[in-house]
């Protein structure tokens, strides 16, 4: 039985996500099919990567995880069946891929697609869902598409490093308006060397230690703890720290001229004395 995640950024408010698990279904009624989100920010690459990455990790290996995100950035000659760590991925070529493994995977498949087919959400979930049932029936990976094919590449966002301090950039905020950070426990401590710290955001917002859990500090107070998934996390108990802040997360239309006055609000900059 193949065991199947769906990752998108289509939300619950129409029809579409339910008819992918009708194709789906309806392909092969034996599919598994799990959800990991469809909430996810249109066109926000560095929280797409985030999400799917930490979740992908704990998965069992050899699941197929349909990543349904920007699937249209631009027009679409191709479809990506990766494998990579035990796990197979498909999903646009559109550069999320490397962003989401940190690098090259070990194998891609390009997926080619009918030149007068109508090239919608539901035409690649086809493609991807015939791919998987070939690969359910016992076929190679090889013979499914063309291998070792060109496609679009992205790097993952990652901090700045200096001296005596990390820049680090908001990838994303939860349900609780938490702030995520793309700074790993790992790369803080190996910068740290035993050091102090202050961990700064906005102008004035200092924190100066690692809480373990929510609890450590008083309600209403701020606080910083690395979370599940390794990452820093910047909070407020029992609050807002987004909405209070005035933190926003990382999206690559940041990057523009017009928008760069918003950096201001999704950079967190460590300093170790």
């Amino acid at each position: 039985m193949a065991l199947i995640t769906l990752t998108s950024d289509i939300g619950h408010r129409d029809y579409l996500v339910g008819a992918v698990k009708g194709q789906l279904t309806q392909l092969n009624p034996d599919f598994r099919i799990l959800d990991i989100s469809h909430e996810l920010s249109p066109f926000n690459y560095p929280q797409a990567a985030y999400v799917c990455r930490n979740a992908i990790r704990h998965f069992p290996p050899f699941t197929y995880h349909l990543i349904l995100v920007n699937l249209f950035e631009k027009k679409p000659e191709q479809l990506l069946l990766a494998f990579h760590n035990d796990q197979y991925y498909l999903c646009a070529d559109n550069g999320l891929l490397t962003m989401i493994i940190e690098g090259r995977p070990e194998m891609v498949i390009g997926l080619p697609l009918e030149k007068t087919a109508v090239k919608n959400t539901l035409y690649c979930v086809k493609v991807m869902a015939g791919a998987i049932q070939e690969l359910v029936n016992g076929g190679s990976l090889l013979h499914i598409g063309t291998p070792d094919v060109p496609f679009s590449e992205k790097n993952h966002l990652r901090p700045i490093f200096g001296d005596n301090w990390i820049e680090g950039q908001i990838i994303f905020i939860d349900h609780f308006e938490n702030v995520i950070v793309n700074i790993t426990r790992e790369e803080f401590e190996e910068r740290r060397k035993g050091r102090s710290f202050r961990i700064v955001f906005k102008r004035d917002e200092v924190i100066d230690r690692i809480s373990e859990t929510y609890a450590d500090v008083g309600e209403g107070e701020k606080l910083a703890l690395f979370n599940s998934a390794g990452y820093l996390e910047i909070a407020i108990q029992k609050g807002n720290a987004a909405g209070l802040f005035g933190l926003q997360d990382f999206t690559e239309q940041s990057q523009n001229q017009y928008l760069q006055s918003r950096l201001f609000y999704q950079t967190v900059r460590v300093y170790f004395e």
